[in-house]
């Protein structure tokens, strides 16, 4: 007879496409946005936090690169019947916010969000299907006002976090403008905004890809399509010679000022009265920016923004991070975008059947975290926690009245709980957290009323360079009185 099959064990590993988040990266994150939300708040924008789960049909078919409302996002059938899926983006729940509560919320609402989402998505290196997203909207404003405040506030929060004027710029465009183009090379008919739809769909992402895949690449895009370096073959727009190079045009129509640069987007758009429209809006965006004193060292009018969600309508904008960094082949390159927007104003028109202006920009933290790891804003060796070491086991009460006594001075500490028999395992546990310090008293120092204080950075440093003579002059092991214990860890930590 054979023999009963134990139950296999899981495997421990996160699924495909997913990571884990250990202390100092959840740290660094955490002070990241909470230097993002106090700008955000200084412009007077509130806190919404929206479920992670929405339904398929509030959340549309505005994914870049699918065209199925439910391809590219993790959705599932519930028992009633209805289609749920976990948030793309954060952008998607706001609209359904807006139209939801509207009779509550003041017009224009002004809110930031900050969380997770999820897309269903090939992963592959630095692209995971779970990413942070930080995003600030304004709906209820139809003036272009909001999209230079918008602009604003996007420069103010990049230099709040470390990020310094010369190493970013905002790039600012107009869809309109781009409408205006495809006008002009045939593939929009303003009679007929359904006809084309697809063709223009290719379009936005192909340019939204320049900096990726170079001008031939979406000049092929634009045509008959490309083959990758694996062979996978990406069918293109169907655009004839003559209509990509009325595109092509536009995406080389940046001149050295902004003014240049407006004035050729102007005769490419011809007699096209809503790429004439965008036109006048990056005009407007362009002066009420350099009258708050936001100049071309900080925010640019740049025709090769486009951004690839099919739901802008209107301005659109990315943050570049212009800094060189080296790749894993240790080659020179710009990092790239951090931060991109637009204005949305047929979004929660989808859910009231009235127009609703919007608009609003996304931050990808873990990128922007990224950048300030190279920048080497964060990621600067952190301490752990104070460790009370354990020398008598019936005398825990002791040493949790220490570590308690720490944490009311606000000095992080904790009282080792592992098998406390040998100690030296627990200086192994404190260097493993990277403790500052470690307290120890045995009986005979509790006998004294002292306690020893072991400056572990100090002897690690002393090991490491100093000579036998500077080690016994500089001892890392001192005893002080209990009722100084929190002055003489106090000490060390301030001398850093």
């Amino acid at each position: 007879m054979a023999k009963d099959k134990s139950p296999r064990r899981p495997r421990a590993e996160t699924p495909k496409g997913f990571r884990d988040y250990f202390g100092a990266e959840v740290t660094e994150r955490k002070a990241m946005l909470d230097k993002i939300a106090e700008v955000y708040h200084r412009y007077g924008f509130d806190p919404l936090e929206t479920s992670a789960v929405e339904t398929v049909e509030a959340l549309g078919k505005y994914l870049p690169d699918v065209d199925r409302p439910n391809e590219g996002v993790f959705a599932w059938q519930d028992e009633d019947a209805d289609w749920l899926a976990l948030r793309y983006d954060l952008t998607a729940p706001l609209a359904r916010v807006a139209a939801q509560y509207r009779n509550d919320l003041p017009s224009p609402y002004r809110r930031y969000a900050m969380g997770p989402v999820w897309r269903n998505e090939k992963p592959g290196p630095g692209r995971f299907r779970q990413f942070y997203q930080c995003d600030a909207d304004t709906v209820g404003a139809p003036s272009v006002a909001a999209d230079s405040e918008i602009c604003a506030m996007l420069s103010d929060a990049l230099e709040e976090v470390g990020i310094p004027r010369g190493d970013y710029v905002v790039r600012v465009n107009n869809r309109k403008v781009l409408n205006g183009v495809m006008e002009v090379a045939g593939v929009l008919d303003p009679t007929n905004p359904e006809k084309f739809a697809h063709e223009r769909g290719i379009v936005l992402r192909a340019i939204d890809k320049l900096d990726r895949l170079s001008v031939e690449g979406v000049r092929a895009l634009l045509g008959e399509g490309r083959k990758d370096e694996s062979g996978d073959f990406t069918k293109g727009a169907g655009l004839s010679g003559d209509q990509a190079e009325v595109v092509m045009g536009f995406m080389a129509a940046k001149r050295d000022t902004g003014a240049e640069t407006v004035a050729r987007l102007r005769e490419l758009v011809g007699a096209s009265v809503i790429g004439s429209e965008g036109v006048a809006e990056l005009e407007t965006i362009a002066a009420l920016l350099d009258a708050q004193g936001y100049g071309p060292d900080r925010i640019v009018i740049d025709p090769s923004v486009v951004r690839g969600l099919g739901y802008y309508t209107g301005p659109v904008y990315e943050a570049e991070l212009t800094f060189e960094i080296l790749d894993e082949k240790g080659r020179k390159r710009q990092f790239g975008s951090v931060a991109g927007g637009g204005r949305y104003d047929d979004l929660v028109k989808r859910f009231t059947g009235q127009a609703v202006p919007a608009t609003g920009v996304s931050i990808g933290v873990d990128r922007l975290l990224a950048a300030l790891r190279a920048k080497g804003r964060v990621g600067a060796e952190s301490h752990g926690p104070v460790v009370v070491t354990v020398m008598d086991r019936d005398r825990m009460a002791d040493y949790q009245a220490m570590a308690t006594e720490l944490r009311r001075a606000g000095i992080r500490a904790e009282v080792y709980l592992g098998n406390p028999k040998n100690f030296g395992n627990q200086l192994k546990y404190a260097d493993h957290r990277k403790s500052p310090v470690a307290i120890i008293q045995g009986s005979s120092e509790a006998e004294r009323d002292v306690v020893l204080i072991k400056d572990l950075a100090l002897g690690a440093k002393i090991a490491a360079e100093a000579s036998v003579e500077e080690w016994k002059s500089q001892p890392a092991q001192s005893e002080v009185a209990r009722g100084g214990m929190v002055a003489a860890v106090r000490a060390i930590l301030e001398r850093g």
